[in-house]
C-alpha cells in the first residue's frame, strides 16, 4: 500500500531507528550551525525460521526469492560542478518521489537546484498502490501501469465491503523518468553522494557530502525518508509502526478477481490448525493485500497496519504461509519480495528550523493508515512555491527566517490539527485486537464515500473530521461504541491537550 509506502535508498528509510531525538537547533544564533545526520543501520536480510511445518513451508518459500537486483535509468546526468563555488538556490537531499518533484517545480521558475543523492539513477525497488482519483488530480495518470476498477475489503468470513473507488499500482520506472526528464531540462544539476554534515551561516549552508566535496546553497531540504538524518526533533520518538512483507509472485492460479484489488482481508480462518500463531494474531491482527495481475501473477503482502513495538517479519511471513496455503495458493516463483517497516505518528519535527523537510522526514506520513505517496506529492507544489515565492520576493528573507516562512505554509496551524486527529485515530487502533479491529472497519467502511475518501487521502480537515468521528460511532455497532469510549478516552484527552496548547 502506499498506504505502504515503501522505504528504500536514500529518499525513504526501510528500517525505523530506536530514537530520533536530536538537539534543539539555536535558531537565533549568528553563528554557524551544524547538523550530522544520524548513522542509520542498514537493511536486514532476515532467514526465515526452520522446524515444524509451517516454519519448513517458510523457508522453502524464501528459497523462491531471487537475489535483489538494482536497475538503473539509462539517463545521462548533467552533474554539479564544485570548482565553480556557485551558491545555488535550493539544494534537495534525496532522490524519491518528494524530492524530485520539488526539485523539478523550484528549477521551472529558474531557480538554481542541485539534487543529492547516493543512487540518483536508480529505480525506486518497491511497489507503490495509490487510489486512481489522487493521482489524477495531480496529472499522473500516466504513471500508473496497472489499474482496478474498484477494491474489496474482508472484514471476517461473513461481511464483504466492495469500494467502489478505482485502484492503481504505480510504475516506478516511468514516474521517476518522467521527473528527471523535467529536472534536466530545467536545468537541475545532480551530486552522486552523502551528505554527512550541514553547517548554516548567516545567508546560506554548506552541505559536506562523504567524497569530499562541499556545495553551497541558500535553502537546504532534507527528502531522505525516515532517517531523519537532517531536520531536527527535540520530543522523544515513540512511533507505532506499520511492518509488511510481500512477494511478487507467479502462481499456479489465486482465487481473487483481476478486476478488483483486494484492500483488506481480515480473515483469519486460515489459523485454525496453528492456535499459537491465532493466538498472535488475534491480540495484533495482520490483513492481505493484494493486487492480481493476470490469474497466475500477483501481488501478495502481509500487513500488520500499526503496532509498538512493531511485529516481527518472521512472524508476518509464518501467517503469510499459513495465509496462502489455506487459500490454496501455491506459488511457482517470485520476481521480487519486499520488507517494510514504516513509523506512523510520532512528534513533528521543530517548527520552525533552518532545514526545510518533506516527506517522512517532515512527520507526512498519515499517523492512522501509513498512506504518504500522494499526500507529499500533492504537498510538493507548496513547498515549491513558497520556496519560490520568498526567493524572489523584493523583500526576501534569508537564512532562518526564510526557513521559518517556508516551514509556515508546509504545516499550518489546520494541518497540524489535522495531524493530532490522525494520531488519536492512531492511538486507538493501537489498542484494538482482531475484533475490535473488524468492528470498526466494519462501520469505518460503511460511512459515506466522501468521509472513507477523505480520511484516508488527507482531505479532511479538523471541523469535517469531528463531524467524520460522529458519523464513524454512529455507524458503529453497540460493543464498537463501547469499546471506542473506553480505549479512546486517555488518547482523546491528549489530542485535546495538544490542540489546545498548539496555537498559532
Amino acid at each position: 500500500m502506499d498506504t505502504l509506502l515503501r522505504t528504500h535508498s536514500s529518499f525513504e528509510f526501510l528500517h525505523p531507528l530506536h530514537r530520533f531525538a536530536g538537539n534543539l537547533t539555536n535558531l537565533s544564533s549568528s553563528k554557524p550551525q551544524i547538523h550530522e545526520p544520524r548513522l542509520s543501520p542498514k537493511k536486514s536480510h532476515l532467514k526465515w525460521s526452520h522446524g515444524g511445518c509451517v516454519k519448513a513451508s517458510s523457508s522453502a518459500l524464501l528459497e523462491l526469492v531471487p537475489e535483489i537486483k538494482k536497475e538503473n535509468l539509462d539517463f545521462e546526468l548533467p552533474l554539479y560542478d564544485p570548482s565553480k563555488g556557485v551558491v545555488v538556490d535550493l539544494v534537495v537531499v534525496g532522490g524519491g518521489p518528494s524530492g524530485l518533484a520539488v526539485a523539478q517545480q523550484v528549477s521551472e521558475a529558474g531557480l538554481t537546484v542541485c539534487s543529492i543523492d547516493p543512487s540518483p539513477k536508480l529505480i525506486w525497488p518497491n511497489n507503490y498502490g495509490v487510489w486512481v482519483d489522487e493521482f489524477e488530480a495531480m496529472d499522473l495518470l500516466d504513471c500508473l501501469d496497472t489499474t482496478w476498477s474498484s477494491a474489496v475489503v474482508y472484514i471476517d468470513e461473513n461481511s464483504t465491503k466492495n469500494l467502489g473507488r478505482p485502484y492503481g499500482r504505480v510504475n516506478r520506472k516511468q514516474l521517476k523518468s518522467k521527473m528527471l526528464k523535467k529536472c534536466i531540462s530545467n536545468g537541475v544539476k545532480f551530486h552522486q553522494a552523502k551528505v554527512i554534515k550541514v553547517i548554516h551561516e548567516e545567508l546560506k549552508s554548506l552541505l559536506i557530502c562523504n567524497d569530499g566535496v562541499t556545495i553551497q546553497a541558500t535553502l537546504v531540504l532534507d527528502a531522505t525518508g525516515f532517517s531523519r538524518s537532517l531536520v531536527q526533533y527535540d520530543k522523544p520518538y515513540n512511533p507505532g509502526f506499520q511492518v509488511a512483507y510481500g512477494i511478487l509472485a507467479e502462481v499456479e492460479e489465486h482465487p481473487f478477481d483481476v478486476d478488483k484489488m483486494l484492500f483488506m482481508d481480515w480473515r483469519d480462518s486460515h489459523l485454525k490448525n496453528n492456535p499459537e500463531i491465532k493466538d498472535r494474531n488475534s491480540k495484533i491482527p495482520t490483513f492481505l493485500y493484494a493486487m492480481p495481475f493476470s490469474s497466475n501473477r500477483i501481488f501478495l503482502e502481509e500487513t500488520s497496519l500499526v503496532a509498538r513495538p512493531g511485529l516481527k517479519f518472521e512472524d508476518i511471513q509464518e501467517r503469510m504461509v499459513c495465509r496462502l496455503k489455506h487459500l490454496g495458493i501455491k506459488v511457482k516463483s517470485i520476481e521480487e519480495d519486499e520488507r517494510c517497516v514504516i513509523p506512523m505518528g510520532g512528534p513533528l519535527p521543530v517548527l520552525p528550523q533552518r532545514v526545510l523537510g518533506i516527506g517522512g522526514t517532515a512527520g507526512m506520513v498519515h499517523p492512522s493508515t501509513g498512506y504518504m505517496v500522494a499526500r507529499t506529492l500533492a504537498a510538493a507544489p507548496i513547498v515549491a512555491k513558497s520556496i519560490i515565492q520568498y526567493l524572489n520576493s523584493e523583500k526576501a528573507a534569508s537564512g532562518t527566517d526564510l526557513s521559518a516562512e517556508i516551514w509556515r505554509d508546509l504545516w499550518p496551524i489546520e494541518r497540524r490539527r489535522q495531524r493530532e486527529f490522525f494520531c488519536f485515530g492512531m492511538d486507538i487502533l493501537l489498542k484494538l485486537d482482531l475484533e475490535g479491529t473488524r468492528r470498526f472497519f466494519d462501520a469505518f467502511f460503511d460511512l459515506e464515500p466522501r468521509y472513507w475518501h477523505g480520511f484516508s487521502s488527507s482531505r479532511l480537515f479538523l471541523p469535517e473530521l469531528l463531524t467524520f468521528g460522529l458519523s464513524l460511532f454512529g455507524h458503529a455497532s453497540n460493543t464498537c461504541r463501547i469499546e471506542i469510549m473506553a480505549k479512546g478516552t486517555l488518547p482523546l484527552a491528549t489530542m485535546i491537550n495538544n490542540l489546545v496548547q498548539d496555537r498559532e
